[in-house]
């Protein structure tokens, strides 16, 4: 497995870098797909797309794996992770990702990037339950397109920190003295380009079905599919700093709006403690 010590001089080095890996899973999405395996006579497509979708690795593997082996007849796009594996079909499925690495095995000799990656894991699952849950508030026309989508956003941090985790250490130092500092500035002075940058560019080298790729653009955002996903992301991580995050008061208004739900009914769903709900309702007037 190879790790980038120093910065490359374009997207597309990173890109063909990126893309040359074998990408690493979860340890224990390798445990409970061979679980699986052992049963899949008797099991559906859906229990094994409840453990692809807990892992944002997987997800990106299963998906870029399927574009990259498609055949001409095969001209729908598969945008959700069930289809996907109805599309392969199980058995086939289970051979294709037999023997992967993991994320653990990989970064056993780097403990502090394995604890970041882990961490961003974590942040992207939050989100993940986040956007299906307005995307079910929002009628949302497919909600596990939103899901699929809010899962892989997280995606190209997860491999910087599994693929450079020195060069994204500098970045995560940069923020520890700097809580201003914007994650993309951050970025591009250890990178020389933002993770923004790498995700649109990789995205579109695996190929992915125009629209995941379209639900994670930020130029796009006044559309609610797309700000339902994005705006998620950012809850997710604003969140993880806990309750008295300067952003998050800006952002539950954003949330009310998206889903049209009351203030003091998304602050109960959005589980905010007691102590901390005196911040977030607008003040008297």
């Amino acid at each position: 497995m190879a790790f980038l010590d120093a910065p490359l001089d374009s997207v597309d080095a990173y890109v063909r870098f990126l893309s040359a890996q074998d990408m690493p899973v979860l340890r224990q999405t390798v445990r409970e797909l061979e679980a699986l395996r052992t049963a899949q006579d008797s099991i559906s497509g859906k229990r094994i797309a409840a453990v692809v979708l807990a892992d944002p690795l997987m997800t990106a593997k299963l998906l870029a794996t399927l574009q990259a082996t498609r055949t001409p007849a095969q001209n729908r796009d598969i945008t959700t992770i069930d289809r996907a594996i109805m599309m392969m079909g199980v058995g086939p499925f289970f051979d294709m990702f037999s023997a992967m690495p993991t994320v653990e095995d990989v970064l056993a000799d780097r403990r502090d990037a394995l604890v970041g990656v882990l961490k961003v894991i974590g942040r992207a699952r939050k989100a993940t339950h986040y956007a299906r849950d307005w995307a079910i508030l929002r009628h949302d026309l497919d909600v596990d397109e939103i899901t699929v989508a809010a899962l892989l956003l997280e995606a190209v941090d997860i491999l910087c920190w599994t693929f450079a985790p020195a060069l994204t250490l500098q970045v995560h130092a940069m923020q520890h003295a700097n809580r201003w500092l914007r994650s993309a500035e951050a970025q591009r002075a250890v990178f020389g380009v933002s993770a923004l940058e790498i995700q649109v560019a990789l995205v579109r080298a695996w190929k992915l079905p125009d629209l995941l790729v379209a639900l994670m653009d930020e130029s796009s955002a006044a559309n609610p599919r797309v700000h339902n996903v994005l705006l998620a992301a950012d809850f997710a991580r604003h969140v993880a700093d806990g309750w008295s995050n300067d952003a998050l008061p800006d952002d539950i208004a954003e949330i009310e709006k998206l889903v049209r739900v009351p203030r003091e009914a998304l602050l109960a769903r959005l589980g905010v403690p007691g102590q901390e709900l005196y911040r977030f309702f607008p003040p008297a007037t």
